[in-house]
């Protein structure tokens, strides 16, 4: 399929099937990637990593314009999703690096910019590495209490997307363990250094201070998860990559 990938602007929300799209904000990254694959219209191309592709499904609609076309070019990435699909254990081990980031760089970052909640961000930057059902499990507690002590200091529902992880992580979910990690892992980490989460902690960051203030005050939290998001992505993506390269 002929489109110039350097020219791309990526849209929010699904957009209509075309046959000729302009690459002008009438794509997201995943239905861009159906495109170049061949595929039938959609945002789940059936080529792709379904970790990754929900991870990016969530965080190419949470992001301002400017930030989308800073952090997400098409020609850095669209090439890298086409065939991204692992295999099983290949996507496992990319949802546990979701939660991984989620639990240790994510909710760490949240949780320090409350003063009283500095320790329990501190404890999780002290877990291990999550890297199975086994340590997602161990890292129940700490989560647990960490994010408690955050919606009791904050009182809004910043962390919703944190609580679905801390239930997978705590091994609540017991249908599946492993792919119920998966999905919240993903669903959870889309939210990261998105303009949404960043409003959501505000108020308990800034106080009383405008919207405008809250949004200066958090912006250097927001630009470091945005880096640590783009790490994580290529660490997804290199799971594949390597195995790939291993089997030639």
């Amino acid at each position: 399929m002929n489109i110039d990938l350097t020219t791309v602007r990526f849209g929010i929300g699904a957009h209509d099937a075309t046959d000729a799209p302009t690459g002008d904000r009438d794509m997201c990254i995943m239905e861009a990637v159906s495109f170049i694959a061949g595929e039938p219209w959609s945002d789940t191309p059936a080529c792709a990593s379904p970790v990754i592709a929900a991870f990016l499904r969530g965080w190419n609609d949470a992001l301002s314009d400017a930030d989308r076309d800073h952090l997400l070019p098409a020609a850095v990435w669209v090439p890298r999703l086409v065939g991204s699909r692992g295999t099983s254990d290949v996507e496992e081990r990319r949802s546990y690096l979701a939660l991984d980031w989620l639990v240790r760089v994510y909710a760490s970052a949240w949780l320090d910019l409350v003063p009283s909640l500095q320790p329990h961000a501190a404890a999780l930057r002290a877990l291990p590495e999550i890297v199975d059902i086994t340590t997602a499990k161990s890292a129940g507690c700490v989560v647990h209490a960490a994010l408690a002590a955050a919606w009791d200091a904050t009182g809004n529902a910043a962390w919703d997307a944190a609580w679905d992880a801390a239930r997978a992580a705590a091994g609540d979910a017991t249908r599946g363990a492993a792919g119920d990690a998966t999905r919240a892992a993903a669903r959870a980490a889309a939210r990261a250094a998105a303009r949404a989460a960043a409003w959501d902690a505000a108020r308990a960051a800034a106080g009383d201070a405008t919207r405008a203030a809250a949004g200066d005050a958090l912006r250097p939290t927001v630009e470091t998860l945005q880096q640590s998001a783009l790490d994580l992505l290529d660490r997804m993506l290199a799971c594949g990559e390597h195995r790939r390269e291993e089997e030639k």
